[in-house]
């Protein structure tokens, strides 16, 4: 279970890990709401679907296809009251190639269900501890092509994000803890329930997760990139753009003043975020402009 304030919240994850007879894993062993091997909305660098240790030297099949992992969520966004429920099933080939699909209903208070499928593939670049070397983490790359039958307007149904994320589990302290990050290109809406516009973003995530017990992990989830520097407004999404260097570069100096457009002019267009989190977003870029 999942609980989540806004688009680019910190989300708080609380997930039951079930490691019953059948089961295996590699990591944390959780396939996140788009199905692939992550955490609540962020995939991890482990591929799923690990074999356990007893598996390992047995050879043959094992080494070249994983069990098969399984995975479920149930997330509510209370702010907008929408109950979302998502399943998922990926499979591991050689260690190296994670292949998933994940399936999600999103139902809206008053509205009509919305259905949401995701292909996901991800490649195991470097293993974790490589060379027998504790502080390296594992390091993956993936994609996924999403598919929603919501009422997108103008946007397209169907279109792909593309990731690169680096994971370590630290076992050195008490209680293990996953460390997870990464970076996004997405040009997503709401994850791609609303579709898909024409402009990908680069989102930078990340996870934190303690393990008090084998089969629990509670942690928060963080992804930002609520401003968009792009050329167009009105979209659905918040967007910043600096007109002087974009839509009015071509025009001199004194022409752009003309205009009422100077070197220090930012243009905002506000979207359907959060309120509260398109604050906070304006408030950091902010602070780093004034470093």
């Amino acid at each position: 279970m999942t609980t989540e304030r806004g688009k680019n919240a910190i989300r708080v994850a609380v997930s039951a890990l079930v490691l019953g007879a059948g089961l295996s894993f590699a990591g944390v062993p959780l396939n996140n709401l788009q199905g692939v091997g992550g955490v609540a909305f962020n995939p991890l660098a482990y591929p799923s679907g690990q074999n356990a240790e007893e598996d390992q030297d047995k050879g043959g099949l094992h080494l070249a296809l994983s069990r098969p992992q399984l995975g479920a969520w149930y997330v509510h966004l209370g702010d907008v009251d929408v109950d979302w429920v998502a399943g998922g099933v990926s499979e591991t080939f050689f260690k190296r190639l994670e292949l998933s699909y994940g399936y999600e209903i999103i139902a809206p208070d008053g509205a009509d269900n919305i259905h949401k499928q995701n292909y996901g593939a991800k490649v195991l670049l470097l293993p974790e501890n490589y060379g027998d070397n504790k502080l390296i983490p594992a390091v993956s790359v993936g994609g996924l092509w999403k598919t929603t039958d919501a009422e997108t307007g103008d946007f397209d149904d169907a279109g792909w994000d593309a990731y690169l994320v680096a994971t370590k589990l630290i076992t050195q302290l008490p209680r293990p803890v996953l460390l997870s990050g990464g970076l996004l290109y997405t040009d997503e809406l709401v994850t791609g329930v609303f579709g898909h516009d024409d402009d990908h973003d680069l989102t930078w995530f990340a996870n934190l997760d303690v393990l008090p017990f084998s089969w629990l992990a509670v942690g928060l989830e963080y992804s930002v990139k609520l401003l968009s520097h792009v050329a167009n407004i009105g979209d659905a999404k918040s967007l910043v753009i600096h007109p002087a260097s974009t839509t009015h570069q071509q025009l001199t100096a004194d022409e752009q003043r003309a205009t009422g457009v100077t070197a220090d002019y930012i243009r905002l267009s506000i979207g359907l975020e959060d309120v509260e989190d398109i604050k906070a977003d304006i408030d950091q870029a902010l602070r780093q402009g004034a470093v």
